[in-house]
C-alpha cells in the first residue's frame, strides 16, 4: 500500500468514527447535566436523572439491530456503501435532537420524540463501528493489523473530547442561556462534521479483502444466519470481551459527571476539563498500544489492561473522594488514559481475528453491539442505582467494575480455541 492510500484509508476510518462517537457522547454528557430537567422532570432528582440515563441506555439495545441490518449490507454489498448510510443516520438524529422542543413546550411528546431520535442514532452507530474497523483492518499490510485496527478506536476518545470540549465552552455561558440554547449548539453544528466525513469517505474504494471475497464467490447470502449457525461461540466470546471495555468507560466518562458534581460537589467545568485532558491522553496511547500488539500479541495486551482495571477500581474512587481539583484530573487520566487504552486498542482487531471475511462485519458487529447493550448502556444506570441504594457509597460501584474485568478475562481465555481459520474449517 502506498503512503497516500494509507493516509486516506486511516483518515476515512478515523474521521467517520470520531464523528459518530462525538454525536453519541454528546448526548451522554448532556443527559447528566440538562436532559433530566428539560425532558424528564420529576419531584425526585434521582428519578429524573435515572430516566435521563435510561434514555441514554435505550440506544444500546437498538444497536445490535443496527449492527445486524448494516452488517448484512456490509457483508453482502460492501463496507464503503454501508458507512455512508450509517454516518447520515447518526448525524441526522443528532441535529434533530438539538432542535427538539422541551417537555415544558410540548409535554409528553418531547421525551417520546427524544427517545425515537436516540433509537435512530443507535441504529446508525450499530453499523458504523464494524464498518470503520474493517475499513482499516482489511486494508492493513501484514504485521500492522494491530496498529491499523487501533486507529478507528481513537474515534472514541476524540469524539468524547469534541463533545466534552464543546459543552465546556457552552458551560461558560450564564446558566439560563446554557439551559435554554447553549447545550443545543453542538448538536446542530455537528451537521458540518457529517458533511466533512461523507466527503472524506467518498474517495475510498472497497476493501481489498472484500473485493477478493466477491471475486471468489465467498459472499454469504444471509450473513446473520451463517454467523449464528457457525460462529455463535465467537460471538459469545466477543460479547464477554466487550464487557470490560464498555461498562467502566461509561462510568469513567459519563456517570462521573453527575457523581462528581452532585455527590462530591466538584465544579462542573473542572470535571469536564478532567475528562477532556484524560481523553487526549487516551487518543495518544491507543495507537501506541495497537502497534505494541503487533509485536507481543493482542491477547497479552488485552489481559494486561483487564488486570490493571481490577487493580485500579478502588483507587479511582479514593482519588475522587479527595475533593481537590487535581485529584479528579489524576483519577480520570489514569482511568481513561492509562488503564483503558490497552483494552480498547486491540479489541476490534482481536474480534476480526475470530471471523472469516464473508461474515466478519456481522460477527464483530453482533459481538460488539450486544456486549455494549448488556454492559455499556446499563452502566451509568446501574452505578446511579447503586449510589442511591447504598447511601452514596462508592464501594459497590468499584466492585461492579472489578466484576466486568473478571467476566472479560474468562471470555478472552477462549480466544485461542476459536479463530477465523477454525471457523472456516467448520464451513462458515
Amino acid at each position: 500500500m502506498d503512503k497516500k492510500l494509507k493516509r486516506k484509508v486511516l483518515t476515512a476510518s478515523l474521521v467517520g468514527s470520531s464523528i459518530e462517537w462525538f454525536d453519541f457522547f454528546l448526548y451522554g454528557t448532556v443527559a447528566g447535566l440538562v436532559l433530566d430537567d428539560l425532558y424528564f422532570p420529576s419531584s425526585d432528582p434521582i428519578v429524573g436523572l435515572m430516566l435521563a440515563y435510561l434514555s441514554f441506555s435505550l440506544t444500546f439495545f437498538i444497536r445490535p439491530l443496527g449492527g445486524v441490518i448494516f452488517a448484512h449490507i456490509g457483508d453482502r454489498i460492501g463496507r464503503k456503501k454501508t458507512l455512508v448510510i450509517t454516518l447520515t443516520l447518526m448525524g441526522g438524529g443528532t441535529v434533530l435532537i438539538g432542535l427538539l422542543p422541551t417537555y415544558a413546550q410540548i409535554g409528553i411528546a418531547a421525551p417520546i420524540l427524544l427517545i425515537l431520535l436516540r433509537l435512530l442514532q443507535g441504529l446508525g452507530l450499530g453499523g458504523e463501528w464494524g464498518g470503520s474497523l474493517l475499513l482499516a483492518v482489511e486494508y492493513a499490510p501484514e504485521g500492522k493489523k494491530g496498529l491499523f485496527g487501533s486507529i478507528p478506536q481513537m474515534g472514541v476518545p476524540i469524539g468524547l473530547v469534541l463533545g466534552t470540549f464543546t459543552l465546556t465552552m457552552m458551560s461558560l455561558l450564564p446558566h439560563e442561556a446554557f439551559m435554554t440554547w447553549g447545550w443545543r449548539l453542538p448538536f446542530i453544528l455537528s451537521a458540518l462534521l457529517v458533511v466533512f466525513g461523507l466527503w472524506i469517505r467518498s474517495g475510498i474504494n472497497e476493501t481489498p479483502e472484500f473485493e477478493e471475497a466477491k471475486k471468489s464467490g465467498q459472499v454469504a447470502k444471509l450473513p446473520v444466519v451463517d454467523t449464528l449457525k457457525y460462529h455463535w461461540r465467537e460471538v459469545l466470546i466477543a460479547v464477554g470481551a466487550k464487557v470490560v471495555e464498555t461498562a467502566p468507560f461509561y462510568i469513567f466518562a459519563t456517570f462521573v459527571v453527575s457523581y462528581a458534581t452532585g455527590t462530591l460537589q466538584y465544579d462542573q467545568i473542572t470535571v469536564l476539563n478532567a475528562i477532556t485532558i484524560a481523553t487526549v491522553v487516551t487518543a495518544i496511547m491507543i495507537p501506541f498500544m495497537g502497534k505494541l500488539s503487533d509485536s507481543i500479541g493482542r491477547k497479552k495486551i488485552y489481559v494486561i489492561g483487564c488486570i490493571a482495571m481490577v487493580l485500579y477500581a478502588f483507587p479511582y474512587f479514593m482519588l475522587l473522594s479527595v475533593g481537590q481539583d487535581w485529584a479528579v484530573i489524576v483519577a480520570s487520566v489514569l482511568a481513561l488514559g492509562i488503564v483503558w487504552p490497552p483494552i480498547t486498542a486491540v479489541l476490534g482487531t482481536m474480534f476480526s481475528d475470530l471471523f472469516s471475511t464473508k461474515v466478519r462485519y456481522t460477527g464483530i458487529s453482533l459481538g460488539y453491539q450486544i456486549g455494549a447493550a448488556m454492559a455499556g448502556g446499563t452502566a451509568p444506570l446501574i452505578a446511579t442505582w447503586l449510589l442511591g441504594q447504598f447511601n452514596n457509597a462508592w464501594t459497590p460501584i468499584a466492585i461492579f467494575i472489578v466484576a466486568t474485568a473478571v467476566i472479560s478475562l474468562v471470555a478472552v481465555a477462549f480466544t485461542g480455541r476459536y479463530s477465523k481459520d477454525a471457523s472456516v474449517q467448520r464451513g462458515a
